[in-house]
């Protein structure tokens, strides 16, 4: 499944979409493996790390399930079927798919994972599939739905920055650099990811590009008519610092206007933007309501939120004053 051969029909069905369950594997993932990538990530993990041990030590099935299916260059299929594409997604009906696979093709797609080795004996058992939704769901319930709504709205903002790209610059600027192992390979060639298999036809199938916040990725599609690409979103859910302002850009616009315009580097919303300036709803709207007269930014909706992203303009403007110039000349020294 290393390459991907695409047809124009198929790349014009393709949608970017958010899907919970890959959330919830992607956080299962981090806490498996845990290695933070920023301060935010690693307060999360102290914070459900000690609970998510107990409950695999209180349940040898699930922890050979987690053993077996989410190794390092593989996750065994039946656990990250991919989404239906709907709008509003769904994760009763993600995980009902999960707990409906025939036990028989659960440990088939388990013993891929392992390598084709035997498998233990404690997965020798029909209620595998069972005990596999049951773990997603603890993980979804205790570590994914507390934040969920902010962890939506950072992957709302990937789908709009990308469905932009698309706009802007076609598939080739879409889909290149997804995640460090897949690359547009021009006529029709999407690559996926280093494994060294024959490539796939999809034409026909069903094509989803789904975010997540974790630093890596998947391939799903073991449904014959449905494929995913599971991929790092662009904006990081909490680690580093926005860049500030420049203060030409204060003097123009002012501080408030000024950083709104630099945090919109990438889509947010109104209820983002208030969290990162800690600014009043009111006084946010009535910013970003002069940006948008002013040409300096766009708005798109995705699923429930309406994202807010600078405009060419409003990006040329922000780069202008990071450089120190304007078309006018020096406007300072350019230290930010």
């Amino acid at each position: 499944m290393g390459l991907w051969l695409l047809d124009v029909d198929t790349l014009a069905r393709g949608r970017f979409v958010i899907s919970p369950l890959a959330e919830t594997v992607a956080s299962l993932l981090d806490l498996e493996r845990p290695t933070a990538c920023h301060p935010a990530q690693a307060t999360w993990i102290a914070a459900h790390l000690p609970a998510y041990r107990e409950r695999l030590a209180r349940n040898p099935v699930a922890a050979a399930v987690v053993r077996a299916g989410f190794r390092p260059t593989w996750i065994a299929d039946y656990l990250v079927p991919a989404p239906s594409g709907d709008d509003t997604p769904d994760v009763d009906e993600e995980l009902r798919r999960v707990r409906a696979t025939p036990p028989a093709t659960a440990r088939a797609d388990l013993a891929t994972a392992l390598g084709g080795g035997p498998l233990p004996d404690v997965l020798r058992r029909d209620d595998v599939p069972a005990h596999s939704a049951a773990l997603l769901r603890w993980v979804w319930t205790r570590a994914v739905l507390p934040d969920w709504d902010r962890r939506r709205r950072v992957l709302e903002a990937d789908v709009v920055a990308r469905t932009r790209q698309l706009s802007d610059g076609g598939w080739a600027a879409a889909l290149d650099g997804l995640h460090p192992h897949s690359h547009w390979l021009g006529d029709g060639r999407l690559q996926v990811n280093t494994h060294d298999n024959p490539p796939r036809s999809l034409h026909g199938a069903h094509l989803l590009f789904v975010p997540v916040t974790r630093h890596s990725g998947w391939v799903a599609g073991a449904q014959s008519d449905r494929y995913a690409l599971v991929y790092p979103c662009t904006g990081a859910l909490a680690g580093h610092a926005d860049r500030p302002a420049h203060r030409a850009l204060h003097a123009l616009l002012g501080p408030r206007r000024a950083r709104i315009l630099t945090l919109l580097g990438t889509p947010k919303s109104t209820t983002h933007l208030v969290a990162l300036t800690g600014s009043a709803l009111g006084s946010v709207g009535g910013h970003l309501k002069v940006l948008l007269d002013a040409g300096l930014v766009r708005r798109g909706r995705a699923g429930r939120s309406v994202l807010y992203y600078r405009s060419d303009t409003g990006d040329a403007l922000v780069e202008a004053a990071h450089h120190g110039r304007t078309d006018g000349g020096s406007v300072g020294s350019g230290a930010v």
